[in-house]
């Protein structure tokens, strides 16, 4: 029949276009061992992206199927759902800043020879043009120092801040011991989450709750968190309280499933996203810094969550 037949020539094209590709990417292989790095590494880019769009929409189904939210989920797939959560809207856009981004590199590359062009565009223009699925592992970590770099310039800020803000606090004994962790960690040193911990309940209240902050000291806090600071100062406050309070739910699920439980990889995102650039970092380093950031995240309570975010810097600026 005739739908036979075109079905037939359709499936003698695809073999054909896929016989062509392969002598290109063993000639490609052989000739240009260089580009063929980059061009293996945007063909799994894109296969992770699809597979990461499938798994979302596979864990969107089970949260309406089983009708749970986000924080009854497991570690994992609540890492894997923070950036669509229907409540961090800048996460979700910035994903889907990232399907649209990737649609005409793909639909460039859909012909055997013109993915040649989406390699000249990852040579000559990786960060700006492309997203995280397609960056080679050197460029991962060439990337990841370069934003971690950005975002540590305003770390020294978020302490001078704290620190100024430590002057008004009405309790005589904890507004010492705050502005002595403060001067330890300009100085050089890290504290111990045991240490941040005995003077949380300054952060509940006037002015150290995130409710109180000065508007610098909020906007130096969204820069850690990657977050523009670039809004009023009521969408500000409430866009950073979400977002430190979305990592305190990961902890809660990471210390239920246990750091043994975590791969390299997971280890060294879970480390970036709380502030330490774990790029350059062992194992057994990730995994010590995380045990303490643990050890204070998971008692805070809700109200506490400006301590939260300012440890970030505090935690990590002077960390090994």
């Amino acid at each position: 029949s005739t739908k036979a037949g075109s079905r037939s020539l359709l499936a003698a094209l695809v073999s054909k276009a896929k016989l062509i590709n392969g002598r290109y990417e063993r000639f490609l292989e052989r000739t240009f061992p260089r580009f063929y790095v980059l061009y293996a590494t945007f063909t799994k880019g894109v296969q992770a992206l699809f597979l990461e769009v499938k798994e979302i929409r596979k864990i969107k189904s089970k949260m309406s199927r089983q009708r749970l939210s986000v924080q009854q989920l497991p570690y994992r797939e609540m890492e894997r759902l923070r950036q669509v959560r229907r409540g961090a809207r800048d996460a979700f856009r910035q994903f889907r800043r990232d399907v649209i981004k990737a649609i005409p590199i793909g639909v460039i590359a859909i012909p055997p020879f013109a993915n040649f062009l989406v390699i000249v565009l990852m040579y000559f223009f990786p960060r700006q043009l492309l997203i995280r699925y397609f960056w080679t592992p050197n460029q991962q970590v060439e990337f990841l120092d370069a934003y971690d770099a950005i975002r540590r310039g305003f770390y020294p800020g978020v302490v001078e801040s704290l620190a100024l803000a430590a002057r008004s606090l009405p309790e005589p004994q904890l507004q010492k011991r705050l502005q002595e962790l403060c001067a330890e960690v300009q100085r050089g040193s890290q504290p111990r989450a045991a240490e941040l911990y005995a003077v949380r309940s300054l952060f509940s209240g006037s002015p150290l709750s995130l409710n109180k902050l000065q508007v610098s000291h909020v906007k130096a806090l969204s820069r850690v968190l990657f977050l523009t600071p670039h809004l009023p100062a009521f969408f500000l406050r409430r866009r950073l309280r979400s977002h430190v309070l979305e990592i305190r739910h990961l902890d809660r699920a990471m210390l239920r499933l246990g750091l043994g439980q975590l791969s390299e990889e997971e280890l060294r995102a879970a480390c970036y996203l709380r502030g330490l650039n774990s790029t350059h970092l062992g194992m057994s380093e990730c995994r010590a810094w995380l045990e303490q950031w643990l050890g204070l995240s998971c008692k805070l309570q809700a109200s506490e969550a400006s301590l939260l975010a300012n440890s970030m810097v505090l935690l990590s600026l002077n960390y090994i």
